[in-house]
């Protein structure tokens, strides 16, 4: 790597992709997904040098689980994760191949069940469910490093 920040292939660091995915077909596999999200935020803080917190490694972890679980619950055949450096956040997407959009409930603490997204939401700086030509495709960025103030990054709706 050169001082302007290039590797081999001649592209600054800052604009080179930093992503993975994987396809997960089974309920057991979603703590391997889990898995996936963690190895992937402790390979891009020790081999990208990039900040990540442990309320960040947290709460990735956290959204990788319930929209992993969301699609292997309701949408028949794989989903697809994909985790994405963008923009100091890490971008978790799920691609399962229901095309019926998720039901977004309003918060309620006597409601027994069906949080997910509700959490996912809470948590996440952006969210978006997107519908494909086939299946859909939902999405919440995370902020890598927390505020220096203690705040928690602000969300938008994408």
């Amino acid at each position: 790597m050169d001082l302007a920040g290039h590797g081999e292939d001649q592209q600054p660091l800052a604009e080179r992709s930093i992503s993975v995915s994987a396809a997960f077909e089974g309920s057991e596999e979603i703590a391997a997904a889990r898995d996936m999200a963690r190895d992937f935020l402790e390979s891009v803080q020790a081999v990208h040098g990039l900040p990540v917190s442990k309320r960040a490694m947290g709460m990735v972890q956290l959204v990788v689980s319930e929209l992993v679980t969301n699609a292997r619950k309701y949408a028949p055949g794989p989903c697809l994760l994909t985790l994405e450096i963008q923009q100091g956040t890490v971008e978790v997407t799920v691609w399962d191949s229901s095309t019926a959009l998720p039901a977004i409930l309003t918060p309620d603490p006597a409601r027994v069940g069906q949080h997910g997204l509700e959490i996912v939401m809470a948590v996440c700086r952006s969210f978006k469910v997107c519908r494909e030509p086939v299946g859909k495709r939902i999405k919440g960025a995370v902020v890598l490093a927390d505020d220096p103030g203690g705040d928690a990054a602000g969300r938008q709706m994408m």
